[in-house]
């Protein structure tokens, strides 16, 4: 059994996301987008100031951050995003848990289609990849280093290249 399958693809590990330090710009901007999420949820007028507080540092930690993550996006718990500069998530891209993103990932849509990617569990997308478009990436899945990933990725798949092809499919 490898590495990769003692992390659950259906069960979130928020400590993934829990701040070590004060100044950690990606796990400060998963924690306001977290906040500002569970204020919205609760609804009423005594929420409104803790959600505004959540919207203006959201403002600050993307600004510091270099990365674009919508408060209103679809991402599972226990994300990591090791180097946040330059991650775009579309809003509407669901992106399952205990995934992790490094720096300069674009998941969004293709020109001249509204669909956007469905991520799994546990998934990795290594450096300047691109995920665009009505994609399902599969639970355990790899995503090399600058790939453009225009189709399906099956669970425990590694995906490199451009365009991406399937190189392996990993033992589970």
């Amino acid at each position: 059994m490898t590495e990769y399958a003692q992390i659950s693809a259906t069960v979130p590990d928020w400590k993934r996301e829990a701040l070590l330090r004060w100044w950690d710009p990606g796990r400060q901007l998963l924690r306001c987008i977290r906040r500002y999420q569970y204020w919205r949820s609760k609804g009423g007028g005594l929420c409104t100031l803790p959600r505004k507080y959540q919207v203006l540092m959201h403002h600050f930690w993307s600004a510091v951050s270099g990365a674009d993550i919508p408060l209103n996006s679809h991402v599972g718990g226990g994300l990591e995003l090791p180097h946040p500069n330059g991650v775009v998530i579309h809003p509407e891209a669901l992106i399952g848990p205990n995934c992790i993103i490094f720096q300069q990932v674009t998941v969004g849509t293709r020109e001249g289609g509204p669909q956007v990617p469905c991520i799994g569990g546990e998934v990795s997308i290594g450096a300047g990849a691109k995920l665009l478009g009505g994609i399902r990436i599969g639970d355990h899945a790899r995503i090399g280093a600058n790939a453009v990933v225009l189709c399906d990725v099956p669970d425990h798949a590694v995906a490199v290249g451009i365009p991406a092809r399937i190189i392996q499919p990993r033992e589970g």
